[in-house]
């Protein structure tokens, strides 16, 4: 029987590609022993349990980034955190380390290599983070989505996906997927999405057009997301949604989508085949900009900056791209050759050749 530590977590970019590759794990050996590290404050904590994984938590240990008492702290908290996962290694016999990014990451790397387990590092953005890039100087076996990503040692393995969205037929269940959503199962569809959490620019960007963008003979599904008010423009033909918790029918359901630039989205988008109008985050560190780009210099999206997101725009971009079969068409077929949708089992088969190499 194989143990497996997977450590990672903060934010659904680092959670949901760990679950896929548990989920993988659980499928091909039922008898393997799964734990799962994180923290007590990250989405982990509430993800991790409900499907049904162990999860053994340490400290959230940011990497100080200034000159401060937590960076005078930090040092001692950071040992105090690999004794922790050493321990747990030697206790539960780990054979292997999987590491995501996130505060738990760095801590399961030192202790993996400081305990001869090998240590595998999948790295979900364009530009990798720190924790990530810390760990990739002690190991060769880095799997990243996109290619071009620098970080050390680099493979591309691509994203971990659920299965519900990886097996996804999308012409086979597109006119069960607009019906599940009431929407008109003939008629072309626009999918409207800032993620769980919503997207303020995104969402009023395109909502405020509802009327010429239904009048063109549109229909829309507008996923709103739960921390942007719910402004629904009240317009037949356009359907507004807090949360959809079956995005795989949402994505059967369109003809094309309008999204922020995450990672695992631009990951599935892509790997799907959908024509895509990215509209990356302009906080932060510029990732979902690097995330898109192989697919929009792929031609199988278009990027577009918040303050882009116009009336003048929608008028004069998106509803004719709506209108033109063709250019979906193509689209489509670019963005596939874009994107991957085996990540899952090349991360396995990564982390396989390291137990084996050990």
């Amino acid at each position: 029987m194989t143990t497996y530590l997977l450590a990672g977590g903060g934010t659904a970019g680092h959670v949901n590609p760990l679950l896929a590759l548990a989920d993988l794990i659980r499928a091909r050996e039922p008898g393997a022993d799964i734990v799962v590290l994180g923290t007590r404050e990250g989405l982990e904590a509430r993800l991790v349990p409900e499907r049904g994984y162990e999860l053994q938590t340490i400290a959230r240990l940011p990497f100080p980034r200034r000159p401060n008492l937590d960076a005078l702290r930090f040092p001692l908290r950071f040992r105090r955190a690999v004794g922790e996962v050493r321990t747990l290694i030697r206790k539960r016999g780990v054979d292997v380390v999987v590491g995501f990014g996130g505060y738990a990451s760095a801590p399961a790397y030192r202790a993996g290599r400081a305990e001869g387990v090998p240590v595998v590092i999948h790295e979900a953005n364009a530009k990798p983070g720190l924790a990530n890039r810390w760990g990739a100087r002690s190991t060769p076996y880095v799997g990243v989505t996109f290619a071009g990503t620098p970080i050390r040692g680099a493979r591309v393995t691509g994203m971990p996906l659920r299965p519900e969205v990886a097996q996804l037929d999308r012409a086979a269940l597109q006119r069960e997927a607009r019906e599940h959503f009431g929407l008109d199962p003939d008629r072309t569809t626009l999918l409207v999405t800032g993620g769980s959490l919503g997207a303020r620019a995104l969402n009023q960007g395109i909502s405020r057009s509802a009327s010429d963008i239904v009048a063109a003979g549109v229909q829309v599904l507008h996923v709103w997301g739960g921390l942007t008010e719910v402004e629904d423009p009240g317009v037949d033909g356009y359907s507004v949604i807090t949360y959809c918790d079956r995005m795989d029918l949402a994505f059967a359901a369109c003809d094309l989508v309008v999204s922020r630039a995450g990672s695992t989205t631009v990951s599935e988008i892509s790997g799907l085949g959908i024509p895509a109008v990215f509209v990356p985050y302009a906080v932060g560190n510029g990732e979902q900009r690097f995330n898109a780009a192989g697919t929009v210099s792929a031609g199988g999206a278009l990027l577009v900056e918040d303050g882009e997101l116009t009336s003048a725009w929608v008028r004069d971009t998106l509803i004719p791209l709506l209108g033109d079969d063709s250019r979906l068409a193509d689209m489509s077929e670019r963005s596939r050759s874009a994107g991957r949708l085996d990540g899952t089992e090349q991360l396995l088969d990564l982390v396989d050749e390291a137990i084996r190499a050990a």
